[in-house]
């Protein structure tokens, strides 16, 4: 009776023993290796030197250029004066025969005819504006167009049928151009059709506002 019952007991500590084993699970990823840093190494002294070197070249160089920068712009300040005033000292040597024509006009012992005066300060006028063409001023011609506010001052309005509204009828004191630039505004007298007719007279104006 003992023979028989040894065998049972037998299998029942196996089976103990492998429940009381911990399952392993079969789908866990394997853990990938652990890469090591390299550590850095303290900084010695001599590669602190050299960096402190290094940047007291980099101050220098910037000193050096902000010198030379502030330098080039008074340079160029300084050019721009003298290229400024040489181009006024030939501009008042080519006014001067302009003024020398006006000298021999007014030198006359009186025997100078009206007309012939009247002559002679025509071609002076011609010469100075001729002077100024060369140095890109011309006059602005606006009588009979179109008022613009950009280029003219109205110091005045007219009333005349025959032309636009809006037209310069007559010009009281003349405008200059620089190029495309205003160098002064024209004073116009300007035409408002949308006012009584003869309310104003421009002509009467013009002489009184000069």
């Amino acid at each position: 009776m003992k023979t028989e019952s040894q065998p049972m007991t037998q299998p029942r500590a196996q089976g103990e023993a492998r429940k009381a084993a911990p399952a392993q699970p079969a789908d866990l990823p394997p853990q990938a290796p652990v890469a090591v840093l390299p550590q850095p190494e303290p900084s010695s002294a001599s590669t602190v030197e050299a960096l402190q070197e290094e940047l007291r070249g980099l101050q220098d160089r910037h000193l050096r250029l902000a010198a030379d920068f502030d330098n080039f712009k008074k340079r160029t300040a300084q050019e721009t004066e003298i290229r400024s005033a040489a181009k006024k000292e030939v501009f008042i040597l080519e006014l001067l025969p302009v003024l020398d024509s006006l000298d021999r006009a007014l030198a006359g012992d009186g025997a100078v005819s009206r007309d012939q005066l009247y002559v002679g300060v025509e071609m002076i006028s011609h010469q100075l504006l001729h002077l100024l063409s060369r140095h890109d001023i011309q006059p602005d011609d606006c009588l009979g167009r179109a008022f613009d506010s950009h280029r003219h001052e109205a110091v005045g309005i007219g009333w005349d049928a025959a032309q636009p509204s809006q037209a310069v009828l007559q010009v009281c004191r003349r405008g200059w151009l620089k190029g495309k630039e205003v160098l002064r505004p024209a004073q116009v007298i300007v035409n408002d059709l949308d006012q009584s007719k003869g309310q104003s007279s421009n002509s009467q104006y013009c002489s009184h506002h000069d």
